[in-house]
């Protein structure tokens, strides 16, 4: 008798992404299956208008498809297609990217041994298109990293200043670390089920180091492949709305600071946020001469101030995410499936 091959659900959240979608499930089509098996390959389209989400036929591809007519943002578009799941594995991952044939089965290869039962998060080495590894690892977020960075103090001193990225590291080698990003981001369906899936208060950014950091709570690991690859152009969407994708920066920064930082650390964070950075980001494109730049952070600041009364409005901000959220039944009527 053989052993049951594990089972992995993949689900990808497109907005506007053009060819990359495309190219994203081309690559998964040619993706070796020997110690795995694809349960569903779901696509969140949030309410795409260049037509990136149609045509998605890809034979042998279990593909489904889900329509949104509204952007529902990142997280929630991530719940929506996870809700119903009994996969052993999810891996979320970005319409920009590409996997290589052997990418998912040395994932998984690694985390089906006996010795990592206790990595519940992995993520791999990315490239560009140049071969030139990216920096994707990152360390818990604090106040002290938002500030070093605020004031260019990383930049200047970076040996003093540490980034909350591993910028001192090469990523050259396997590693435990404290979070991967959400590029490709393959985590044991039990523990996400676990969590309660993200935290869908985050629009887009931060939700997936903070259920890294719900994910450490709660006893388990992350962990860094570099033995494993996967192509990343990195910015596939939210490069087309700079300003809007500043204002969903520092929301979500807020969100995550008032909801894990102690309270006096939280409010020092927003009161930087507001008046500090403001003015350092506009000296730096100021020394730049880029008009067009000052414009966007002067619109995205604007969002921001616009947005805060809702953001602060009773316990918003406070509320806790419940642990062990049953997905069943929060997203039906919600956006159109379409089989591929």
């Amino acid at each position: 008798m053989t052993a049951k091959r594990p089972e992995i659900d993949i689900i990808i959240v497109n907005w506007n992404t053009g060819q990359q979608l495309q190219q994203c499930l081309q690559a998964l089509s040619q993706s070796r299956r020997d110690v795995f098996t694809f349960g569903t390959i779901a696509v969140v389209d949030n309410a795409s208008s260049d037509g990136s989400a149609s045509a998605l036929d890809f034979p042998g591809l279990p593909v489904s498809l889900i329509q949104n007519t509204e952007n529902r943002g990142f997280a929630a578009a991530c719940n929506q297609a996870a809700e119903g799941s009994t996969a052993d594995y999810l891996l979320f991952l970005n319409p920009d990217t590409r996997v290589y044939p052997d990418t998912l089965t040395k994932s998984l290869a690694f985390m089906e041994s006996a010795d990592n039962s206790r990595i519940g998060i992995v993520g791999v080495q990315m490239v560009d298109e140049n071969g030139k590894v990216a920096v994707t690892c990152a360390r818990f977020l604090a106040t002290k990293y938002f500030m070093y960075r605020m004031l260019g103090l990383n930049r200047m001193f970076p040996a003093r200043f540490l980034s909350d990225l591993y910028d001192e590291w090469d990523h050259s080698e396997s590693r435990p670390i404290e979070h991967v990003i959400g590029a490709y981001f393959l985590i044991r369906g039990s523990v996400f089920r676990e969590l309660g899936g993200f935290d869908e208060r985050f629009f887009v950014y931060f939700e997936d180091v903070d259920l890294s950091l719900r994910a450490c709570q709660a006893g388990w690991t992350s962990y860094y492949l570099a033995s494993a690859q996967c192509y990343h152009a990195s910015g596939g969407s939210s490069r087309q709305v700079k300003a809007r994708r500043l204002f969903y920066v520092l929301q979500s920064r807020i969100f995550y600071a008032f909801k894990n930082f102690r309270t006096w650390k939280a409010i020092g964070l927003l009161l930087a946020t507001l008046f500090i950075e403001p003015l350092s980001r506009l000296v730096r494109a100021a020394a730049s001469g880029s008009l067009i730049e000052m414009g966007e952070l002067v619109h995205g600041y604007f969002l921001l101030w616009s947005a805060l009364p809702r953001m602060l409005s009773s316990d918003y901000l406070r509320r806790p995410y419940p642990l062990g959220v049953d997905f069943k039944g929060r997203y039906s009527g919600v956006g159109t499936h379409v089989s591929q």
